[in-house]
């Protein structure tokens, strides 16, 4: 299995093609991610990654300074954070989260929760791939400890995210 989108030149730009299971996967802060494309893929325009979030997983409340984020839920439930509104997203629901607005969802269903993240413009992947483990195929995410804690909180400042880290995030 590769690591990197395919990409197709055309006198356009490129096209991109990642397969179904293939792109970069990392496990980061309890969840799964999988990079299907990168700021470098789309010449700056976005990035897109696809997440699977065990029950009672998902960020601390955090905002972008850079990026729009939205997220399409592909199954499942998330409760959501979007500034001082709590609300539950559910399978084939849509979020948008402009830059600059505090957020994070949580799963607090039974099954795991999958979705597309994506963010504009592209580069976020980036903080993932800084901060996760790469995945190893048939385990799950190892729980969540203080020092991935600190490599997020030590990463956030490059990437213009601000965390609000509190005692529920780590769950150790």
């Amino acid at each position: 299995m590769s690591q990197e989108s395919q990409t197709i030149k055309t006198t356009r730009g490129q096209v991109v093609h990642t397969p179904a299971g293939e792109g970069q996967t990392l496990w980061v802060m309890g969840d799964t991610y999988t990079i299907k494309a990168t700021e470098k893929d789309t010449n700056g325009a976005l990035s897109l990654i696809e997440a699977s979030v065990p029950p009672g997983e998902g960020p601390p409340p955090h905002w972008h300074a850079r990026e729009d984020e939205a997220y399409y839920l592909l199954s499942g439930s998330l409760e959501v954070l979007g500034d001082d509104r709590t609300f539950m997203a559910h399978a084939g629901d849509f979020v948008f989260i402009p830059r600059g607005t505090r957020h994070r969802f949580k799963n607090v269903g039974l099954h795991t929760a999958r979705l597309l993240f994506l963010f504009t413009p592209g580069g976020f992947e980036g903080y993932f791939t800084k901060i996760g483990h790469p995945a190893k195929p048939g385990e799950l995410p190892p729980p969540l400890t203080e020092a991935d804690v600190q490599r997020s909180a030590d990463a956030a400042p490059e990437y213009g995210v601000q965390v609000t880290w509190d005692d529920s995030a780590l769950h150790v």
